[in-house]
């Protein structure tokens, strides 16, 4: 019997603690995010204010359940959306073969030469700065991941017995992929859904820390950053505290991708 990878039950439990944090948020917090008390700036953690308050008298705890909410939110929308449209490419790239897997895989070399990053300033630039336009950003740079994985690991079951066996019966190229193909993907497809989530967290941090992600009174870890960094003498654990909630999202969602991987791939099941 194999036994469950250490990394997976790490990351799992990481997962679950941010995935409980971000559900919580949904029907309590300690207090309102966005409720600002001038002269009750600066706290220290308390009773009342359990991580304190910031340089705004906002509850700290409760901005980080909330932006936990919102980060959470754009990673499972980037995700699904770039990994659902790089799958069927991919699927599309394997069944089709010759020029037209070559087009595709062209198109996925030219997604990877635009960054999260830049396509979000585009999008700004173009329609203002917005979490939608960070989770298009995000899913943008999605589909090309996912086009490779998914096209990889279709050429691969192409070459199966039962595959040909379909094919001699009469089964289409479309009706293999989604009757064979598709369900013999999903392994490594979903671990690589979980390994993204990682990124797009990150992503979406980043991109808040620069204002083309949420916007006021939205929370989000990278704009708390953005701006604790000002007030890194007078209150450093105003950027310790959502430094930490990233670390921990990105870690948990890291660790759980390559438990998974471990988990489904037999030849890394019979080395242990």
């Amino acid at each position: 019997m194999n036994r469950v990878p250490a990394n997976l039950l790490l990351g799992g439990a990481l997962v679950a603690a941010v995935a409980a944090m971000a559900a919580l948020s949904l029907i309590w917090t300690p207090h309102d995010f966005a409720q600002m008390n001038i002269r009750g700036k600066f706290q220290p953690p308390g009773a009342e204010h359990w991580l304190g308050t910031d340089h705004l008298g906002r509850d700290v705890v409760s901005q980080l359940m909330a932006a936990a909410r919102n980060s959470m939110a754009v990673a499972l929308i980037a995700v699904a959306i770039g990994g659902t449209l790089g799958t069927l490419l991919g699927l599309v790239a394997a069944a089709l073969g010759g020029w037209v897997e070559d087009l595709v895989m062209r198109l996925a070399d030219l997604g990877f030469a635009f960054p999260a990053l830049l396509f979000a300033i585009m999008l700004a630039a173009v329609f203002g700065p917005s979490l939608g336009n960070a989770i298009l950003a995000i899913a943008f740079i999605n589909i090309p991941v996912f086009a490779r994985v998914a096209r990889a690991a279709a050429n691969q079951i192409w070459t199966r017995e039962y595959v040909l066996a379909a094919r001699a019966a009469g089964l289409g190229r479309f009706a293999i992929s989604r009757d064979h193909i598709l369900p013999n993907i999903a392994a490594p497809v979903i671990v690589q859904a979980t390994i993204e989530f990682a990124v797009a967290i990150l992503a979406e941090a980043a991109l808040s820390y620069l204002g083309l992600g949420a916007q006021p009174p939205a929370p989000s870890w990278g704009r708390m950053l953005a701006e604790a960094q000002t007030l890194m003498y007078l209150a450093p654990q105003l950027a310790i505290y959502p430094g930490l909630c990233i670390v921990v999202a990105v870690l948990g969602f890291g660790l759980l991708g390559d438990g998974l991987r471990d988990l489904t791939d037999p030849r890394l099941a019979r080395a242990r």
